[in-house]
């Protein structure tokens, strides 16, 4: 059975909120809000599995 990966999901809400808290408005904070999100779910990522492996989002070998 999979879990839920939640220290992912809380990373990227953890990136998400710095980056809407660090910026407010236009294209700018946008992608700052975009990066800091992806820092996030990376660092979260990293926090649940101890490694970052996209082929499982990938569809790539297993």
């Amino acid at each position: 059975m999979n879990t839920f990966p939640m220290w992912s999901v809380m990373g990227l809400i953890l990136g998400i909120a710095l980056g809407f808290a660090a910026a407010f408005g236009g294209l700018g904070a946008f992608l700052l809000v975009l990066v800091l999100g992806a820092v996030g779910f990376l660092l979260g990522r990293i926090a649940e599995s101890g490694e970052i492996s996209m082929f499982r989002w990938s569809g790539g070998r297993q």
